[in-house]
């Protein structure tokens, strides 16, 4: 079967395809994650509670990013509900955004910086630096990938180097097995 864009014959897909929501466009299995990252501040503090309570902007500013960093720093999942980190710091983000769409949000950001003049002289810093070490002088970065293929690839040795025989293939993810060869 063919999707087509809009049926011309339905009436209802010219005018649906044109409406304010488009729910369709998010992935189905995040938003069924953030709903469960929903009803667990919902079993803590109350559904919605923030609509009636208001949200202070630092507070889901700090979540959001706390969320992000741990997941950045290599924690995959929230130690108390399960969930991805990075589905926690969606959450946060959401209550966030409907704090400040329901004019609910204490805005306690710091005063405006002069975020112009930064990234101007920031960019400065940035293209100087990529003058001074071109891209074929720069060194490609560590990353939890080449962590985990070197690991596999010392595995690998240390079972090359004794009685053990296996494959280990530097993929991240591959489960190790094993035979003693005796």
């Amino acid at each position: 079967m063919t999707a087509k864009p809009t049926n011309p014959e339905n009436p209802k897909d010219q005018i649906g395809v044109r409406k304010w929501r488009h729910i369709v466009s998010v992935p189905m299995t995040v938003l069924w994650e953030v709903g469960i990252g929903m009803m667990e501040g919902a079993m803590k503090y109350g559904r919605h509670n923030y609509r009636a309570a208001g949200v202070r902007a630092s507070v889901y500013v700090d979540a959001a990013m706390g969320h992000i960093g741990q997941w950045w720093e290599g924690e995959d999942t929230d130690a108390d509900s399960g969930l991805s980190h990075i589905t926690k710091a969606i959450c946060s983000l959401i209550v966030l955004r409907d704090a400040m769409i329901q004019d609910m949000l204490v805005d306690d950001r710091p005063p405006r910086g002069n975020l112009d003049k930064v990234r101007s002289d920031l960019q400065k810093a940035v293209d100087a630096l990529f003058e001074k070490y071109p891209d074929d002088v720069v060194k490609p970065p560590f990353t939890q990938v080449a962590a985990t293929t070197a690991l596999f690839g010392q595995i690998q040795a240390i079972i090359n180097a004794s009685d053990w025989s296996t494959d280990v293939s530097g993929i991240e993810g591959t489960s190790i097995s094993v035979n003693h060869n005796q």
